[in-house]
């Protein structure tokens, strides 16, 4: 396993100005689901804690739930597209192979001056998204505007086989994001633990349409096209590793863990967060959670859920949030933040 070095940067506080998100009109049932994949509704329920989620028309793309988001962000935030320096696009179900789904987001916001990429870290990616845009932020690289767009976006409804129960009960389609920009000091991005394990990739693949099995008539009949995922084998990693991450964040940054006033994980399984919060030693943290409403979202589950607690006004100037996602590669990631209420910058 790699690990990345836990930190705090040096350089300027960046935090979250405004959120937005954005769900497909469509919503699934676990009726739906289950005729599809062989199972009972209750079973969905008992096993997931899942009663519905929504699927993308099929008109819409990854892009496409992206710049909604985006849209109502900016709108949030009080910035203007022409304002962002970056914008950055976590998602493991792009548009294309390329160009970037970002650079499609980019020109449909019309940030016309801002550097945009993707990142993929599967359904830890909002994370990593938002440790690197506040670093690109904070250390002052040459931007030519103060804010950063972050979007965790995918559309997995268009990646999964409808008849497998071990995947297609648990996922759903949306986007969340933030705009990131400087904050008073104390607030915003503190610190972060951002982990990957390549020898547990298979555990999370989907193994064909890249260049190790392009696309053929061979990997569409062997369904070497749908996401695939050892169930079991991923949870113990769950219950085994976001606890470490956590204490490990934690003990760092010399954080008592009662004083985490908001947890807002990875939307994956509800169930599966059932079993790992009593390990975690968050004795006075909210847990915010969207799974039964919305699903697996994969890198849009954090965000959407970000956003639905912030517009319900549950975040207090100075209080202390924890964010964590984990998900294929096999990679984790974790980050403090102190909100800044309000949203406004300095």
């Amino acid at each position: 396993m790699t690990e990345q070095p836990v930190r705090t940067s040096g350089g300027r506080p960046i935090g979250i100005l405004g959120t937005g998100s954005y769900l497909p009109a469509e919503t699934v049932s676990n009726e739906l689901v289950a005729e599809r994949a062989g199972v009972t509704p209750d079973w969905i329920s008992a096993k997931t804690g899942i009663h519905r989620r929504r699927y993308a028309a099929d008109h819409e793309a990854t892009s496409d739930l992206a710049a909604a988001a985006a849209g109502a962000a900016l709108a949030d935030a009080g910035i203007g597209a022409d304002q962002l320096g970056w914008v950055v696009v976590a998602t493991s179900t792009p548009d294309h192979p390329q160009p970037a789904t970002a650079c499609l987001v980019q020109h449909r916001i019309g940030a016309t001056g801002a550097a945009a990429f993707d990142l993929n870290a599967v359904c830890s990616g909002f994370v990593f998204a938002l440790v690197t845009a506040a670093g690109l932020l904070s250390a002052g690289s040459a931007a030519p505007a103060p804010y950063a767009l972050v979007i965790g976006a995918d559309v997995y409804s268009r990646i999964i086989d409808r008849t497998d129960r071990r995947t297609a009960v648990l996922f759903g389609d949306g986007a969340g994001a933030v705009v990131l920009g400087p904050v008073r000091p104390g607030y915003g991005l503190g610190g972060s633990l951002l982990t990957s394990d390549g020898a547990l990739h298979e555990l999370i693949e989907v193994a064909a349409g890249g260049s190790r099995a392009p696309a053929s008539e061979k990997t569409l009949a062997d369904g070497g096209h749908f996401f695939r995922m050892r169930g079991r084998a991923v949870s113990e990693y769950v219950l085994a590793e976001l606890p470490r991450a956590i204490g490990r964040l934690l003990a760092a940054h010399r954080t008592d863990p009662a004083s985490v006033d908001h947890f807002i994980p990875h939307q994956a399984n509800g169930v599966l967060l059932a079993k790992a919060l009593p390990d975690l030693g968050l004795p006075r943290a909210r847990t915010h959670l969207t799974v039964a409403e919305h699903g697996n979202t994969s890198a849009a589950s954090i965000p959407l859920a970000l956003d639905d607690a912030r517009r319900q006004g549950v975040f207090g100037d100075g209080e202390l949030l924890l964010l964590a996602g984990f998900g294929g590669g096999m990679s984790l990631g974790a980050a403090l933040l102190t909100w800044q209420d309000g949203h406004r910058s300095p």
